[in-house]
């Protein structure tokens, strides 16, 4: 990518580059390098404690590595972050993001390797790594203002082998954020302020089943309630467990009021529905067998009348003989 304010190469400096054995891409690099960062024929733009209150405008388009650590950057611009589609490694670290955009890395699909580290973030959204299918390392550390992931946060990140949380003010985490990463090796999560009630319940219940992930198990403990303070998350599961499912609130035995309540009416309406459909069946049924007795009576007595006309007849029939 040509650099507006740098001028371009001599020809024999490029017929010497290139008998060296370097390729037009690292020439690309080395004539589009923004000041005051390095390039060099790796790819690697190095832009690390340069004073920098902004992300370079011009950097080149081939870059593969990009180093923006120890500077005052305050905003990943998406519009010049995602013209780097090549980009594997981008440190961020030790700057001032206080936030990122949800467009800050859609388009960065072979990043492989990320550090937010030692920064002011104070949110994570649930699509802000989405976009990052290849996404191996994710550092997030001491961002002091960080106080909740989402627990859908990595659900794209089906790559993920290393995350580090360690020293934020999480106080809870939502175990699925976990167990979404089929691929998980490393964890970090100590010098938070974790509060070990219910809701950490189940995070702790992992820790302890899946502890050789955790690189600084030892480290991970309770900041309260007082009665587990200091005590690390992987030991107290089982307690939280006993604790939170022994006994029943006034909203639980709210619930169960309502539920019975709901279940007796239910019970009662189909009663009351059935035994109405059975008295109807009943005189349906009644109506139905005296019609048929009726019928039957009508057809016995027209049988007589017949079998009388017919015994008259006969009766003629002999008279008339005996005469003759």
């Amino acid at each position: 990518m040509p650099c507006p304010r740098c001028p371009p190469l001599p020809l024999p400096l490029v017929l010497l580059l290139l008998l060296c054995g370097h390729s037009p891409l690292a020439l690309a690099i080395a004539a589009g390098c923004p000041t005051p960062c390095t390039c060099d024929d790796q790819l690697v733009v190095q832009c690390s404690g340069r004073r920098l209150t902004e992300m370079p405008p011009d950097i080149p388009l081939a870059t593969r590595q990009l180093l923006l650590s120890n500077n005052r950057i305050a905003e990943l611009p998406p519009l010049r972050l995602n013209y780097l589609a090549d980009l594997t490694y981008l440190d961020c670290s030790n700057n001032s993001l206080a936030q990122l955009s949800d467009a800050a890395f859609v388009n960065l699909k072979k990043l492989a390797y990320l550090d937010l580290s030692f920064n002011d973030l104070e949110q994570v959204d649930n699509r802000t790594f989405q976009p990052l299918e290849s996404l191996v390392v994710l550092r997030l550390t001491d961002n002091p203002r960080l106080r909740q992931v989402p627990g859908d946060a990595f659900v794209a990140n089906t790559a993920l082998q290393v995350l580090d949380l360690s020293r934020n003010n999480l106080s809870a985490l939502e175990i699925g954020a976990l167990l979404q990463l089929p691929t998980l090796r490393s964890v970090a999560l100590s010098g938070n302020p974790w509060e070990c009630d219910c809701d950490v319940e189940d995070l702790c219940l992992w820790m302890q089943l899946q502890g050789a992930k955790f690189q600084d198990e030892v480290s991970t403990v309770c900041r309260g309630p007082e009665l587990l303070s200091g005590s690390r998350l992987s030991e107290v599961g089982m307690q939280l467990r006993a604790d939170c499912h022994q006994g029943l609130d006034h909203w639980d035995y709210l619930f169960f009021f309502c539920i019975g309540f709901i279940i007796f009416s239910g019970g009662t309406l189909s009663a009351w529905v059935m035994g109405v459909l059975m008295v109807l069946y009943d005189r349906y049924e009644k109506k139905h067998q005296g019609g048929e007795e009726e019928e039957e009576e009508e057809g016995g007595g027209d049988g007589g009348s017949k079998r009388g006309n017919q015994g008259g007849l006969e009766s003629n029939g002999d008279l008339s003989k005996t005469a003759l």
